[in-house]
């Protein structure tokens, strides 16, 4: 659980709303990371772009080596990952 105030769902904009709807699981839930960045709509659209390129984009490193890291990144600060 994060410890910043979330944004009320109901005063996002229509674009937020959209994108919100793509990055939601099959159940329809958004991560608590969205959440936060939907304070600030541009740093949110900005974490997005980072975790692409850092995530996806070139690299040294294959796609399961990155998950790797950041799933044992994740576990060491005690983060549902």
């Amino acid at each position: 659980m994060a410890y910043i105030d979330y944004r009320d769902p109901s005063t996002l904009s229509p674009a937020d709303r959209r994108l919100h709807a793509q990055l939601a699981d099959e159940d329809g839930v958004v991560d608590n990371i969205v959440w936060v960045h939907s304070v600030n709509p541009p740093a949110l659209r900005h974490h997005l772009q980072l975790y692409e390129h850092a995530m996806r984009g070139p690299s040294p490193l294959t796609e399961v080596q990155r998950e790797m890291i950041a799933l044992t990144v994740s576990a060491s600060n005690d983060c549902f990952y």
